[in-house]
């Protein structure tokens, strides 16, 4: 009787190994784990050489993308990064890491993604909704990347992850879609610094 005991916990541990092995293995997720809604949040403000614009974040919508971008914030993931894409009187988007060298400006609009799963809401996508930016193909890898809505967006409802809302300055966030071309492109750098208020 001992020995069939000794055997079942021998093969439990095997099993216990093995499922650990196999976790390990695969890539983590800031939205794998529960996030805890963060207990005091700053807003954020959005610094540029044109202006400023101020973020109300809202972690009881998406408090992992929150998480994700105070830490970014708070480690400076994004200064010096650029407002990559602009479509005029649309949107304004930028976090991506990759745009805070200018010779690679090929490349901007691809880094900074896959962090953090979807947190998808009933909230419309209306002027001044802030907005976690993804792959096109996965709604599970939001990132850095945020684009600020500044004409109502329906249609993009059900598909993005809404973490905040612009509560001041949006008229800057407007002179800077003001910069953007036909292709969506901006027509000048425009680098953010992204600053906490405690």
């Amino acid at each position: 009787m001992k020995l069939v005991r000794l055997e079942r916990s021998a093969l439990a541990w095997v099993a216990f190994a093995v499922a650990t092995l196999v976790a390990s293995r695969e890539p983590a997720r800031a939205g794998d784990s529960a996030a805890p809604t963060p207990k005091k949040v700053s807003d954020a403000v959005v610094e540029t050489e044109i202006g400023s614009f101020v973020i109300r974040l809202l972690p009881d919508l998406a408090p992992r993308q929150v998480r994700y971008f105070l830490e970014t914030a708070r480690n400076g993931g994004y200064d010096g990064t650029t407002f990559h894409r602009i479509l005029p009187g649309q949107v304004i988007q930028g976090g991506d890491p990759t745009s805070k060298d200018p010779a690679r400006e090929a490349e901007y609009g691809r880094g900074g993604f896959g962090a953090v799963r979807a947190e998808l809401s009933k909230r419309g996508f209306t002027r001044g909704t802030v907005v976690a930016a993804r792959c096109p193909t996965d709604k599970d890898s939001s990132g850095t990347q945020f684009f600020v809505v500044l004409a109502d967006q329906p249609s993009l409802q059900g598909h993005y992850t809404i973490f905040g809302e612009v509560v001041s300055g949006l008229a800057i966030a407007d002179s800077i879609s003001e910069m953007g071309g036909d292709d969506g492109h901006p027509r000048q750098r425009v680098e953010m610094k992204v600053r906490l208020l405690d």
